[in-house]
């Protein structure tokens, strides 16, 4: 899915480079194709966390990403980005994890140069996480924690892995390797919880819920069009989603991820969202 086409932007006198947006729907392989016609370099970042009529997690992880992956090498791209996620497990139980890795083996296939980038749960303006976390602690007198909230996660600020995609792009030796991304540190879920209401000045009871009531939620309100929970959540939810120290990550790409605390007060605050 895309926005409509428009103009390429003028170059400036100075000879800036033009930018031209061209809509795809990405499980259109000839729109695909059309898109991704002379461009040296790719990235897929489109996900999907909900399925909902056609727009299933096969179509879009597995066969969209097959879609760009063939195109790049068609048309003889120098260099694919697909953005995964950690964790990605063809034995995995979630069916959006399993698609996680069966998208990442498509694209690898289709064009065998590509690097994967695995982020843990990305952050920054606007975003599904800190912010509705943040609505949420404002609105409710108890928030509830998967479990006992131990769950340990790396947010990554969106504007690192930004950075990290430009660099796997453009360094030769990024080819056909896989990097995990974590944040600078790594936090427990009942951690991350106290920071948000820290940065937005509430204090709430922090209710542990085993995993087995969350099923059971999720299975209840699966009928909803846009439930508040699903399995595929509550599967990310039960392992610790951190960096795998033996492969390689931001280090290895030259940078240095920012600290939760530095970026929050930019975006999360009392007045914030």
């Amino acid at each position: 899915p895309g926005a409509a086409p428009t103009p390429p932007t003028p170059a400036s006198a100075a000879g800036a480079a033009t930018i031209e947006r061209v809509a795809a729907d990405l499980r259109d392989a000839a729109a695909v194709a059309r898109a991704a016609e002379g461009a040296d370099w790719l990235v897929n970042a489109v996900g999907l966390y909900r399925e909902r009529g056609d727009e299933t997690f096969r179509a879009i992880h597995v066969d969209g990403a097959r879609n760009l992956a063939a195109a790049a090498a068609r048309g003889g791209a120098e260099a694919l980005v697909q953005i995964s996620g950690i964790g990605a497990d063809p034995a995995s139980p979630s069916p959006y994890v399993r698609a996680r890795a069966a998208g990442e083996a498509a694209v690898r296939e289709a064009f065998p140069a590509a690097t994967i980038l695995r982020p843990s749960v990305l952050f920054g303006p606007g975003d599904d996480f800190f912010t509705s976390l943040a609505g949420i602690l404002r609105r409710a007198p108890v928030f509830p924690l998967f479990g006992d909230g131990a769950t340990r996660l790396q947010p990554v600020y969106v504007a690192d892995a930004a950075d990290a995609v430009h660099r796997a792009l453009s360094r030769p030796d990024a080819r056909g390797r896989i990097y995990e991304l974590g944040g600078r540190q790594s936090y427990s879920y009942r951690r991350l919880i106290e920071l948000v209401m820290a940065q937005i000045g509430v204090r709430r009871p922090l209710l542990p819920l085993p995993f087995a009531l969350w099923e059971l939620q999720a299975r209840l309100l699966a009928p909803l069009p846009n439930p508040p929970v699903t399995r595929d959540m509550i599967a990310l939810m039960r392992r610790d989603n951190v960096p795998d120290p033996a492969r390689p990550g931001f280090a290895a790409l030259g940078l240095e991820p920012a600290a939760v605390e530095d970026i929050l007060p930019g975006y999360l605050g009392p007045a914030g969202p």
